[in-house]
C-alpha cells in the first residue's frame, strides 16, 4: 500500500482486502474528483486548477503523478512552445468510471443528509 507520508509502497502481499486496493488507487481528497472530470475527456493542468482553485499546484501534481504511476491516467506531452500537457484516462482508468459515477450518484442522493448531520454535530460542540 502507498504510504502517504513518505511516498513508498508497501509490498503487495501486505494488502488487506480488495477495497483497500481500490482506495489506495482512488482514495484521498482529490483523486476521485480528478477522475470524475477526466471521464468527460482530456484536461490540461490549469483546467483542473480552474475547476478546483483550493487544490495546490503541488498536491495536484502529486495526485496526477500517482494516478499516472498506477496506470490510471495518461500524460501526453506535446512538443510545443509553450509546452502543452494533457491528461486523460487510460483504458485501465476507464474501468473505474462506473465506480466514480456511482460515487457521484451517492453524493447527490445523500448530500443533504450529510450536511444536516454535520450541522447537528457542530451545534453539539
Amino acid at each position: 500500500m502507498r504510504n502517504q507520508k513518505i511516498g513508498f509502497n508497501y509490498p503487495p502481499t501486505k494488502v488487506g482486502c480488495p477495497v483497500e486496493t481500490t482506495l489506495d488507487v482512488i482514495g484521498g481528497k482529490w483523486k476521485g474528483i480528478i477522475l470524475y472530470h477526466l471521464i468527460d475527456g482530456k484536461k490540461r493542468f490549469n483546467e483542473f486548477r480552474k475547476l478546483y482553485p483550493a487544490i495546490t499546484q503541488r498536491m495536484l501534481t502529486l495526485q496526477l503523478r500517482e494516478l499516472e504511476k498506477d496506470g490510471i491516467v495518461h500524460r501526453e506531452i506535446y512538443k510545443e512552445i509553450p509546452p502543452k500537457v494533457e491528461y486523460s484516462l487510460t483504458e485501465f482508468g476507464r474501468s473505474l468510471e462506473p465506480i466514480i459515477l456511482l460515487m457521484k450518484e451517492w453524493g447527490e442522493t445523500h448530500k443533504n443528509r450529510i450536511i444536516s448531520a454535520r450541522t447537528v454535530e457542530k451545534e453539539e460542540i
